[in-house]
């Protein structure tokens, strides 16, 4: 008999509802081409990643290694974010932000 307790049951449920972001300190590096953006950075394409895998994360571009690219809810590589330009504008205002 397998007994599956409430805590198991929740834990499992936040990790499957947990959504991948892109890690903004790598917000200068999106929509470059040059495969300058290191692996959990955002990206638009496999282009920006020097893993050369923008994985889909929920219609948003993270660079992922290739063994990773469907772990946590990631859908593989070859995204190619439609909103680009929109995604590249919001990268520039965060480096902004940043300052770096």
């Amino acid at each position: 008999m397998v007994r599956i307790s409430i805590a198991a049951v929740l834990a499992f449920a936040v990790v499957a509802m947990a959504q991948i972001k892109p890690n903004l300190a790598g917000a200068r590096n999106v929509g470059s081409g040059d495969g300058s953006q290191f692996i959990t950075g955002g990206c638009v394409n496999d282009a920006d990643c020097a893993s050369a895998c923008c994985a889909n994360a929920s219609n948003v571009g993270v660079c992922s290694a290739e063994a990773a690219a469907f772990q946590n809810g990631k859908a593989g590589c070859n995204f190619v974010d439609p909103n680009a330009a929109a995604t590249i504008a919001a990268a520039q205002a965060q480096v902004a932000k940043q300052g770096f």
